[in-house]
């Protein structure tokens, strides 16, 4: 075998082993790129509210009345030192532009300044998300709330209990140790957190099927099967597997620091991964900084 047929048959084995690895770096870049780890999305970006939209009882979809919603310092800011004095029972919800079905939420919030004058005793130191909601376009010009599961979100009043993390049915309801729950409010399991502190709520959703309250780590509520109200006559409405997410306006200033969401769709088959990236990604007791 001549000098030329060695060297040859040499690049042909090199070619032999080489195209083979690439083919499989190849594969591997492929796999990692599509294969891509779960991790918490900020739905609010710390500098504007792009992204949402804005629905306030009597005005227009779209129309911020009095400034109410707006970024101050990186946080969403709710506040009314733009209205005329008075609340006047202008509802208001910001609703953020994609739906859900399955994920985990997180949202840190926080109570601030005074309560308009005439804003509803119970709508004290309250705010909500609403999850499951209708969307904003098919609000109607007067309608106070979204047809959703509202996470309540209240603030102590320096005396006595007041849970937060409760759950309210504003147009649905749901079921409970296998019994169907039509009671509009009910108080979850958590202490009462006074003062301007932040607060800590993460709200697991696995469609139409089991939803759970956290707080500051510590699981406040379980349920199961939300649903509309039922309509002729029927005990069971129709089940909701997702919906809008949304945080209120009904009189309490409350900023939020953070809203943040972890897409649990393409893993809504998998109950071991979900249950791995829950045990991975929920808070831990302690591990909430109130700074």
């Amino acid at each position: 075998m001549n000098t030329f047929k060695v060297k040859l048959l040499a690049k042909t084995a090199n070619k032999k082993i080489f195209l083979p690895s690439l083919f499989l770096f190849g594969v591997f870049l492929i796999i990692s790129c599509s294969s891509k780890e779960p991790e918490w999305q900020q739905l609010f970006n710390g500098k504007d509210l792009s992204n949402w939209k804005i629905k306030i009882r009597e005005f227009p979809l779209g129309e911020n009345f009095g400034n109410t919603f707006r970024v101050v310092d990186g946080n969403i800011q709710i506040n009314y030192d733009q209205y005329d004095d008075a609340f006047k029972k202008r509802y208001g919800h910001i609703f953020y532009e994609k739906p859900y079905s399955y994920y985990l939420l997180g949202v840190e919030y926080r109570f601030i300044g005074q309560q308009p004058a005439d804003g509803e005793q119970w709508a004290y130191r309250n705010n909500g998300i609403m999850i499951h909601g209708q969307t904003p376009e098919s609000m109607s010009l007067d309608q106070d709330f979204p047809n959703s599961i509202e996470v309540q979100l209240l603030g102590g009043s320096g005396e006595g209990e007041r849970s937060t993390a409760n759950l309210c049915t504003p147009g649905t309801q749901y079921v409970q140790n296998g019994k169907i729950v039509t009671t509009h409010c009910v108080t979850s399991s958590s202490k009462t957190y006074n003062g301007d502190q932040w607060v800590r709520v993460e709200v697991l959703v696995l469609g139409d099927s089991i939803i759970k309250h956290y707080v500051n780590g510590e699981e406040v509520l379980e349920y199961e099967q939300p649903q509309l109200d039922p309509v002729n006559g029927e005990k069971t409405g129709k089940l909701l597997t997702g919906g809008t997410i949304s945080l209120q306006s009904e009189s309490a200033p409350t900023e939020f620091r953070k809203v943040e969401i972890i897409d649990l769709e393409p893993y809504k088959n998998d109950n071991p991964e979900i249950n791995t990236i829950i045990d991975r990604f929920l808070s831990k007791k302690g591990d909430i900084s109130q700074n």
